[in-house]
């Protein structure tokens, strides 16, 4: 089967994952209003979700190798489901348990898509392929930010996230046919045992550069996702925007997510590589955030849209480049389980990053305390790279 089907394949689901974990901090004000509880407590939500996503990925490897990456992916989307419908209950405890359900179906999605695409694609394409991938997240995010809040202008809460769920079960449907061609390398008598959560985390710290782009990642996926998860507050409730229009800032820093991963893949398979290209993107990242803590309500709408866009490409654009390059480094055939031993790391970067940066802001009053720490996070990074890249010359 050709190579680019299973592209578009992986690219659907990882959009429509995405969308799900994004629902419901795009609707977090209202939400709030509704349950009388503060907006800041998205970050809690994000960390719950990355938590069950930890979980999901190390078992990814092992998952997909036995049942094939489709199968897994089919399951993904049914728990995102699930986990959107216990959401939609105004019982906190219901969130919380169906945040730990989005994000077990979510963690397994990238180790699935990066057995796929290893197995298909050519090295000297994979930075890009795998970007192209990868703007699954950005466009997901972006469909959430541009949809959700226009369907809030006319149903509740509730059935947003029941509308999101069904549309998640159609996606799982839809990729039945395919499931024959795609798995036909599955291992079905391939046992599970607790080693399996073990080895993708071995796999990485065995390997020096897998264990540095995994370190990477960490604080990278910190700056990502609370930009995304609050944005839309930010702008909602410091910036007085509606929450249509904080809605489609959102969908715009998500637009420029999706052009910044295939620029950036194209431009790291003809010229810098992976390590400059990512070092090059922390430094974006640290101008970006704090470009934004300079935003007021009387900011020009324009220079709002630029700051964001590029933002957006900088923190949003960097995933396809970073598992290109944990895909070529892994050893043969242990592409899903290397990655699923860096998205842990990821993962682990999401449930520390929104919750500080919900604390911080909660403690000085504004989203910008939390902005100014992800220049901190992002610069950081940078440093680490440079280091990294300097011993590594040496």
């Amino acid at each position: 089967m050709s190579n680019w089907l299973a592209l578009l394949l992986t690219l659907v689901i990882q959009a429509m994952v995405s969308m799900a974990l994004l629902t419901l901090p795009v609707m977090a004000p209202v939400i709030a209003k509704d349950l009388q509880v503060s907006p800041a407590l998205v970050g809690v939500y994000v960390a719950i979700t990355y938590a069950g996503a930890m979980v999901s990925s190390l078992m990814g490897g092992a998952a997909v190798k036995r049942l094939g990456a489709i199968r897994v992916s089919q399951v993904g989307l049914m728990l995102c489901a699930l986990g959107l419908v216990l959401c939609a209950m105004p019982w906190l405890v219901a969130t919380a348990v169906g945040a730990f359900c989005i994000g077990l179906g979510y963690g397994p999605i990238t180790p699935a898509s990066s057995h796929l695409l290893a197995r298909t694609t050519p090295k000297h394409q994979m930075s890009l392929v795998f970007s192209l991938k990868q703007t699954g997240v950005p466009l997901g995010s972006l469909l959430a930010g541009a949809i959700v809040p226009t369907l809030l202008l006319g149903l509740p809460w509730q059935i947003c996230m029941a509308v999101v769920a069904g549309v998640c079960l159609v996606c799982a449907a839809i990729s039945q046919p395919l499931r024959h061609d795609l798995d036909h390398d599955r291992q079905p008598s391939l046992p599970m045992h607790g080693g399996s959560w073990i080895q993708p985390i071995r796999l990485v710290l065995a390997h020096r550069t897998l264990a540095s782009m995994a370190a990477c990642s960490f604080m990278f996926s910190m700056v990502q996702l609370s930009l995304t998860t609050y944005l839309v507050t930010f702008l909602h409730d410091d910036l007085a925007y509606g929450l249509v229009a904080a809605g489609l800032a959102l969908s715009v820093t998500q637009f420029g997510g999706m052009a910044g991963r295939i620029v950036w893949g194209y431009v790291a398979d003809r010229w810098l590589g992976a390590s400059r290209m990512l070092l090059l993107l922390a430094a974006m990242m640290a101008l970006g955030a704090l470009a934004t803590t300079t935003l007021t309500h009387d900011t020009p709408k324009f220079w709002v849209i630029f700051i964001l866009l590029t933002f957006g490409a900088s923190a949003i654009g960097w995933n396809g480049v970073y598992l290109a390059e944990v895909a070529k480094r892994a050893p043969e055939g242990m592409a899903s389980v290397a990655t699923g031993g860096t998205l842990v790391f990821t993962f682990f970067g999401v449930v520390v990053g929104p919750p500080i940066f919900g604390a911080l802001s909660a403690l000085f009053g504004t989203y910008r305390a939390g902005f100014t720490a992800l220049v901190v996070v992002a610069t950081v990074c940078g440093c680490v790279l440079y280091w990294s890249q300097r011993k590594t010359h040496a």
